[in-house]
């Protein structure tokens, strides 16, 4: 085992070397030492260890440095850094220069064999190279679209998914952050394990930990039997954390902890256990006004926030509002048995121009109104909601309100006749897009909590899945 195969250790502390050394020499590495920056780029040249073990504070240069150096090789390695707990602002630094994973003292011994094992796996799937962002990049995952800001976000997407770094993505509601985790899990070489979302906002405070964590049978009212939690459920793969800002701080620290540590401690389990999670979260807050605010703990933040991935809102992506319509259009034609093909001339520009609050999931919902209370060849002005056509038709009188002296009828319009269960979706994802896509906002309107919403929307999801 040499070359590419091997692994360089720099550290300065002759001790720690030694240590480090021994326990990869166990776990199967052939290893290669350095005490100061000098002598690891001497060893790298002659040697081309395929995975580099940096401790960032060297007597002789800075890391980051360093790594630039050895990233900017023909022969490039993955770099695994290693930081002290008072310098994690560091690591992440090292991060967005291309170091593959980092690990903060102190930490076990089977973390440094991870690190180093999951950076030899990275490397001979030959990932493009985690700071590269290829202009021309093409859509990954269920995304659609090809404006300029989408290809810098498809090109990030590619570029850290075959790391153990943590990705942030932040957008606003109804971007698409869930479908940008998704992508990162499936371009991963965790694809073939489990991809676990979670969203903490839509659990109490009271469930959150036994849902990220697990419980066993009887350890508080209401368990009934051993529940595994998100994280183990995830082993192996790839655990996302949506709407991470929501979650209560008493849980954020048991999560750093999580993080720092690869270990779980179910509710009423007397032992943990280790887990081999990648950590994806997201929030269509600014995360550092959580931070000020007090709502997100600021260590985590700088954990978490590794290798941040932005979402443009839909208005900012050009003819992509389009490209989407289009594309949706026909999905849902066939999902709910119509015959659209296409949209007319006037809205065409309609779209273009209108502001799109709820972003994505907003013109979904407004082209599920369509479909749903029309038939038709092509989506027509007259077919739109009637605040969707006021919000586009600047200077346009409004719609015209159904006649309470005409009767009930007149004012439930092509409700009648249709199902209780059909009417109550169609009023939840009508009244979801006349608030943006936001859920929290709908369901004050409806006078029902968030959770339910989500369970409904969900249960609708895994409907329209078993159908097709």
């Amino acid at each position: 085992m040499t070359g590419s195969d091997s692994v360089l250790i720099v550290e300065d502390a002759a001790s720690l070397r030694l240590m480090y050394a021994t326990v990869l020499r166990r776990a199967g590495h052939e290893t290669l030492a350095a005490g100061t920056g000098a002598e690891a780029v001497e060893r790298f040249r002659a040697e081309r260890p395929g995975v580099v073990v940096l401790d960032l504070m060297l007597p002789d240069r800075d890391g980051l440095d360093l790594i630039a150096e050895l990233l900017g090789a023909d022969h490039a390695p993955n770099v695994v850094v290693i930081t002290a707990n008072g310098s994690i602002t560091r690591a992440v630094a090292a991060m967005r220069a291309g170091a593959h994973d980092f690990l903060v003292k102190p930490f076990d011994t089977q973390r440094l064999i991870d690190a180093v094992a999951n950076a030899r796996r990275a490397r001979r799937t030959a990932p493009a190279a985690p700071h590269s962002l290829p202009d021309g990049a093409v859509p990954v995952g269920a995304f659609i679209g090809s404006d300029a800001s989408m290809r810098a976000v498809y090109g990030r997407i590619r570029s850290v998914a075959r790391s153990m770094a943590t990705v942030f993505i932040t957008g606003e509601s109804g971007t698409g952050k869930e479908l940008c985790a998704q992508a990162v899990h499936d371009e991963s070489d965790r694809a073939d394990k489990p991809f676990i979302a979670l969203n903490c906002g839509a659990i109490p405070a009271d469930l959150l930990e036994s849902e990220v964590f697990g419980h066993l049978r009887g350890s508080f009212t209401g368990a009934v039997s051993d529940k595994p939690g998100a994280a183990a459920e995830a082993d192996g793969g790839t655990l996302f954390l949506d709407e991470i800002c929501e979650m209560d701080l008493a849980l954020q620290t048991k999560l750093l902890r999580f993080l720092q540590t690869s270990t779980i401690h179910p509710v009423g389990a007397a032992r943990p256990r280790k887990v081999n999670v990648r950590i994806v979260c997201a929030t269509n807050r600014d995360p550092l006004e959580a931070v000020r605010r007090g709502d997100l703990r600021e260590d985590l933040y700088y954990r978490l926030h590794v290798v941040p991935v932005h979402l443009p809102p839909l208005r900012a992506r050009g003819e992509d509002v389009i490209e989407i319509a289009r594309h949706e259009l026909a999905r849902l034609s066939q999902e709910e048995g119509r015959r659209f093909t296409g949209l007319t001339p006037d809205v065409v520009e309609l779209f273009r121009a209108h502001p799109w609050p709820g972003n994505v999931r907003q013109l979904v919902n407004v082209l599920r109104n369509v479909v749903v209370l029309n038939d038709g060849t092509e989506v027509t002005r007259a077919m739109l909601p009637s605040e969707f056509g006021c919000d586009a038709q600047a200077g346009s009188a409004p719609a015209p309100q159904p006649d309470a002296a005409a009767g009930p009828q007149a004012a439930l319009g092509g409700l009648v006749g249709r199902p209780l269960a059909e009417i109550e979706r169609l009023v939840i994802e009508g009244t979801i897009a006349h608030y943006g896509g936001s859920i929290p906002k709908a369901a004050r309107v409806l006078d029902v909590s968030p959770s339910t919403l989500y369970r409904k929307r969900e249960a609708w999801m895994r409907e329209r899945t078993a159908a097709e």
